[in-house]
Parts: C-alpha cells; structure tokens; sequence
C-alpha cells in the first residue's frame, strides 16, 4: 500500500506534478535562459512573506535537490516591522513548507514613515534592498533572488509608459552598483502570476501581501488601488479580447527595434533624434 504523503511532500510535488508546465518548467526556463544560477553560487534567497518569494524557495530547493549544477542557497526573511498577526502567519509558513529562513529584525517601516514622503514605496523598496544586499554579504552569498515574476516585468513596464514618461523594464540579472561582486537575480521571470496564485489556492496557502502600515488593514485578497492595479486591470480587460496579450508584451521587451525609436538611453548616456539621425550609432557590448 501506497505510503500517504505529508502536507508538505504534497505541496512540493504539485509543483513539478499539476503546476509542471506553468511554474516548474517556466522557473527552469528562466534560470537557465538568463545564467541565473551557476556553479559554485551561493544564493541569498529572500522570502517576504508573500506567494511570489514563498514559491521562489521551494523552487529553489527543489533545483538543488535534483539540479547537477552545484550551489549553495541561505534563506532570509528581514523583519521591517510587521505587526504581531503577520509575523507570525510568516512563521506559520516557514514550517509548513519547510523552509528554514533567518529572520532578521530591521527599522525600516518606522523610518519609511518619518522620510518616506509621498513616495513611501519607493524609498522602502530603496531601503529594504539595502538591507538584503548587506545581509546577503555577511553571509558570504553572491547573488540575492527576489521573487518578481513575468507579470510583474509586464506591469513594471507599461506603469513606466503611461504614468513616468518612458519605457522601462525589469532585467531577468542584475549587477549591484553599491555591493561589489554581488548580483541580483529573478528565478521567477518567466512565471506568470495567476499561475502562483492557482498554486496557492490549490495548496489551500494563505500568505501576507505587502503588510505595510499603508495595507496591513486590507483583508486577505484585498490589494487596494495603485498605479499597479489599475494596469492589472488594463492587462486583464485586453486579455479578455487576445488571450495571448501577456506573451506579446513580453516578447516585445527582447524585440526591441532601437532603429526605430526618436530616442534613447544607453548606458546613462542620451542619443537623441538629430545625432542618432546624422551618424550610424555604434553600441558596444563590451564592459566599461
């Protein structure tokens, strides 16, 4: 007779079992398309709380268990000062998918909350990617992975048209300009977001969302309105009419046709439509 699998045995076999083709194989898709794993790396994985960076670890282990690349993996959770409720819901978490993640305590919401502004986001995203980085160091890791998936690179990018006046995406690798030698990575970057959902739900998983003093009253489900949000629902009113709107838009970001736009930047460097039409531009690969 068949030996009954745990909660947890069953969790991690859906997802390279029922979610196969829409998480597993897109996770490996990405991991191998962009180098984003190697020989000898020792990966700082961080884990928020949420669906998207609780998936990014058990993919994680799930590469290491059966992966012939060998690498090495610590899992941090920083504390930026979640309320009593949330903190231990991640640490409910952490048990159940077996995850072993340090948790780190930082300052971060209350000093968001005296010089984050009016963009408090933004600084706090700033700040807590600061904290990983140096956390990442002292523990002699060379790459963090962030849970960002392939809808969060299509959001990121039509957020920058319609509301910061330019076209910006979200790279798969990063190197860190303030951290010498580390490297920043998305393992996620291929997997859509509905199919993280589909495997929380099927999982019966309840996660944090951001858990911000902005949204920590916000029920389970509930995501509030943002710039965010309104291109969710942009996105999802065109998928109704082509089925195939995500996949396009992510294609276009690696199909870029710079011959063909008035302008752009480079390096940090601005060619506008005069120069770029007076003189064939030359773009070097190569390291500065």
């Amino acid at each position: 007779m068949p030996k009954e699998l745990t909660d947890l045995q069953k969790i991690e076999r859906s997802i390279i079992t029922k979610f196969r083709k829409g998480i597993w194989s897109r996770f490996l898709e990405g991991v191998k398309k962009y180098n984003l794993i190697e020989e000898g790396d020792k990966i700082c994985v961080c884990v928020s709380g949420g669906k998207d960076s609780m998936l990014l670890a058990k993919c994680v282990q799930e590469l290491k268990r059966h992966s012939e690349i060998a690498f090495d993996a610590q899992y941090i959770v920083m504390n930026p000062g979640y309320n009593r409720e949330n903190l231990e819901l991640i640490q409910s978490n952490l048990a159940r998918l077996g995850i072993p993640a340090e948790i780190y305590p930082s300052d971060i919401f209350d000093v968001n909350d005296l010089i984050g502004g009016e963009h408090p986001c933004y600084l706090c995203a700033r700040m807590r990617r600061g904290f990983l980085y140096a956390r990442a160091r002292e523990l002699g890791c060379n790459k963090i992975a962030l849970g960002h998936h392939k809808s969060d690179v299509i959001e990121t990018t039509l957020m920058s048209m319609l509301f910061g006046g330019q076209i910006q995406g979200m790279m798969p690798k990063i190197r860190s300009t303030n951290f010498a030698g580390m490297q920043l990575i998305r393992p996620l970057y291929c997997v859509l977001e509905d199919d993280i959902i589909h495997w929380q739900q099927y999982n019966n998983l309840r996660f944090i969302a951001c858990a911000c003093k902005l949204t920590e009253g916000l029920t389970p489900g509930e995501q509030g309105q943002s710039a965010r949000q309104d291109v969710k629902k942009l996105i999802k009113d065109f998928r109704s009419r082509n089925p195939d709107v995500d996949a396009s838009i992510f294609k276009a970001l690696h199909n870029v046709q710079l011959d063909t736009l008035p302008a752009f930047k480079y390096k940090g460097e601005y060619f506008d439509f005069n120069a770029k039409y007076a003189r064939p531009l030359k773009i070097s690969l190569e390291e500065d």
